[in-house]
């Protein structure tokens, strides 16, 4: 991409802003020296790790780069042998550090939030551990060699501070001495050179001997180190070299680990600069409320409510912008001051940060596409001065543009053929605009020029725009309006500003009636615009507020029936504590009476007990079951007319009138008629196929109720017709999936309860029998367990 390109659609102010949001120099390196690319996938690659770390930002925050320092100069610098000093030691100590820890939080991260990108470079991380171990053992975090780096150096560090206890207590002795003291220009201990000294008035010079190592700037007073002291300092001297030279080892040994790591630890400093620069593209995505843009390479840009980043939020006018699909080149009309240039440069510097990975200051959705290249002539067009030269150097930048071009780019072209003749300049634009169009690229062009109106208008592919005008504030709205051509608003301002008719009318005879027409036309098109746009901003309203209705009225109806649900388990609820009672209640009647029979020899049959028992508990209310899907009808065989239906969402029964269709049927609901769905009946009462007539014939008639009783009373039947009743009573259990049945048949001789059991022993249905215990009837009842 041309440098002069970037500059003039100021993309170099967007780099500065990203760099801003860096944390590591690395980072903010990548970032200043990013240019937009031209390859789609690889593209969308930058703005998928953009979005993965934006949504990090978002949830998490971003990840601290503390610690992380530009250490590639040390690193080299041990490979080629160099010996390093502590601080740049520490710093790759705290770099190896700072990339472990971001290493962490990005696998936790991925582990709630999938970001397969930045998983995927901070994996590549080498594991630097040992290294950080060597480096923390010797060096502390003041960049100071610790004494326990080595036992060498251990022991001359003891050698030292004990040399200097020793000057000191021997200076300090001397200094209290008050022959001493009265010669000292202060009772105080000093270092001039690495040797301990003491304040000595001038005069006394001779007194003291040894070395002088400084002077105050009066010369009053001479520092002096005592003839006493001097082995002693040269001792320990001697084992400050020694520290040295030990100091020099350490280093050496520790660089020596990190040239052996050096290509892996350059190459961790460049993904972690890589990580900054992502997440540093994701907080200025944050700053400037930009979202992730749609990329295709087919040319096509749609941008919805497209702002100028470099525009503050509180002043830009977004704008609404599509080309490339049913017309390739847009042509801008319309006075200056309407942000024609505004709108030219936000489609050009919004593409072009699209291309460079980054998110685009716009509505969600919007689409950008990649080109192999952006062309913009943008000049100052404000400047006073409109000669030769500033039309030469329009000419110039377009003819560089003609030669460069190609089907794949984006032509940006501001006032072009302006600083001419009108007449010459319009024609030279028409051309221009007709070759660049030919060749196939996406153009925008602003202009002056009322002749282009038509020319747009007359060619396929081109379309008219304005900048919208409110005539009644004498401003521009800077609104892009695409689809309808700029209007001259020079005489409605003049009228407004109060110039005397006579001159206007006078204005308007000298306007031929053809430009009039296209006035008119165009005046037409900006009230038809206007109109629909208030039609489509009420239509827009009516339809947030339906919905909004709709919602609100979906809440009430599940609050509704929440409700019903609640009430209907509160009426179950109490029937049952109801029932419970009145069952406590038979319980002890029944145990009364029993109590009351055995002391008084009354007979009670015990199998009546047992069934009173049981009609008590089928009374009990059942248990509803909640369904939050709809019921499916079940139904035998197809409904037909005259058939009776549940109606199941209007919780109705009704009768089928005829059927509407295959899928409909009409039914009668007390005194209306519905057409309701088949899936919404069920069927209720099927009439039963007409049965053949049967000839009586002698046998056992055995009255049943609809529903399987657990138990069979064959009391005064002879065996044989209890047999019979006893086969089809078990068939009838087995087939209810009744686990245990009770067989009455009294005691009386036992012929008949011997007969029962002898069946039930070969009956294949019968696991076990038993006669009944207390209570359930005695010896009088034989209760059969099934399989």
């Amino acid at each position: 991409m041309d440098a002069k390109i970037l500059q003039t659609l100021e993309y170099g102010k967007i780099l500065s802003s990203l760099s801003n949001y860096t944390q590591t120099p690395m980072g903010k390196h990548t970032a200043m020296q990013l240019r937009p690319g031209s390859d789609a996938v690889h593209i969308q690659a930058l703005l998928k790790s953009t979005d993965e770390a934006f949504a990090v930002d978002r949830l998490k925050g971003t990840p601290s780069f503390t610690g992380v320092v530009d250490i590639s100069p040390a690193v080299k610098r041990a490979r080629i042998g160099g010996t390093l000093n502590p601080q740049e030691l520490l710093g790759i100590r705290t770099t190896i550090q700072a990339g472990r820890r971001i290493k962490v939080y990005i696998e936790g991260v991925h582990e709630e939030h999938v970001v397969e990108s930045l998983l995927f470079i901070s994996e590549q991380l080498s594991d630097q551990k040992p290294l950080e171990n060597a480096v923390k053992a010797c060096i502390d975090d003041n960049a100071e060699v610790l004494d326990t780096a080595s036992a060498e150096l251990a022991q001359i560090r003891r050698e030292l501070r004990s040399g200097e206890v020793r000057i000191r207590e021997k200076l300090d002795s001397m200094i209290r001495s008050s022959t001493v003291s009265k010669m000292l220009q202060d009772q105080i201990i000093t270092i001039r050179g690495d040797r301990f000294v003491i304040p000595v008035k001038a005069e006394y010079r001779s007194y003291f001997g040894g070395i002088v190592h400084d002077q105050s700037g009066s010369g009053a007073t001479l520092f002096i180190e005592p003839e006493s002291i001097v082995t002693m300092n040269n001792k320990l001297r001697e084992t400050r070299m020694k520290e040295e030279r030990e100091i020099e080892v350490i280093l050496q040994k520790l660089t020596a680990q990190v040239g052996e790591q050096a290509e892996l630890l350059l190459y961790d400093l460049d993904l972690l600069g890589s990580l900054d620069f992502i997440f540093a593209k994701a907080r200025l995505a944050r700053e400037m409320k930009a979202t992730l843009p749609v990329i295709n390479d087919q040319g096509y840009i749609r941008l919805k409510k497209g702002r100028h980043p470099l525009i503050p939020l509180d002043k830009v006018v977004p704008i609404d912008v599509e080309l490339g699909g049913s017309y390739s080149s847009i042509i801008v009309t319309g006075p200056n001051t309407g942000g024609k240039t505004v709108t030219l440069k936000t489609i050009g510097l919004l593409s072009l940060m699209a291309m460079s990975g980054l998110f685009v200051p716009a509505e969600d959705a919007s689409e950008l596409s990649v080109f192999d290249a952006i062309y913009a002539d943008i000049g100052d067009e404000q400047s006073i001065e409109q000669n030769l030269s500033t039309f030469s150097s329009h000419m110039t930048n377009i003819i560089s543009i003609l030669r460069q071009m190609t089907a794949q780019s984006l032509v940006l072209l501001d006032e072009v053929g302006a600083g001419t003749d009108p007449a010459e300049g319009s024609a030279l634009a028409v051309a221009i605009l007709e070759h660049i169009h030919a060749t196939g690229c996406r153009m925008v062009a602003t202009t002056h020029y009322s002749e282009l109106k038509a020319y747009a208008y007359d060619r396929d592919g081109i379309i008219n725009a304005s900048m919208e005008f409110d005539v009644a504030t004498l401003s521009p709205t800077y609104r892009l309006l695409v689809g309808v051509p700029g209007r001259s608003n020079a005489f409605a301002i003049a009228e407004r500003l109060g110039l005397p008719k006579q001159i206007l009318e006078y204005a308007r005879g000298e306007v031929t009636e053809e430009d009039q027409r296209v006035e008119h036309m165009i005046a037409s098109l900006e009230e038809n615009r206007l109109t629909a746009e208030q039609e489509r901003s009420e239509a827009e309203r009516m339809r947030r507020e339906t919905e909004e209705l709709r919602t609100r009225y979906q809440e009430e109806l599940d609050k509704l029936e929440r409700q019903r649900e609640r009430m209907l388990e509160k009426a179950e609820e109490e029937a049952r504590e109801v029932l419970q009672k009145a069952r406590g209640e038979s319980e002890r009647i029944i145990a009364d009476l029993r109590k009351l029979a055995q002391e008084e020899g009354a007979a009670v049959k015990e199998h009546r007990l047992i069934a009173a028992r049981k009609e008590l508990e089928e009374a009990e209310p059942k248990q509803r079951k909640k369904s939050s899907a709809p019921r499916q009808s079940a139904r035998t065989r197809a409904i037909e007319p005259g058939d009776e239906v549940q109606v199941h969402s209007l919780r109705q029964k009704g009768h089928v009138v005829e059927l509407a269709g295959s899928k409909e049927a009409i039914v009668q609901l007390g005194i209306m008629k519905m057409k309701v769905s088949l899936d919404d009946l069920e069927l209720l009462d099927a009439p039963k196929p007409a049965q053949p007539k049967q000839r009586a014939v002698a046998g056992v008639n055995r009255t049943r109720d609809d529903r399987v009783r657990s138990e069979l009373d064959l009391r005064g039947a002879n065996v044989e017709e209890a047999l019979i009743e006893v086969d089809r009573f078990m068939d009838e259990a087995f087939m209810a999936n009744l686990g245990q049945v009770y067989i009455i048949h009294g005691k009386g001789t036992g012929v008949l309860r011997s007969g029962i059991q002898d069946y039930l022993r070969r009956h294949k249905h019968v696991k076990s029998y038993r006669l009944g215990n207390y209570g359930e009837g005695g010896s009088g009842v034989t209760v059969a367990e099934l399989k």
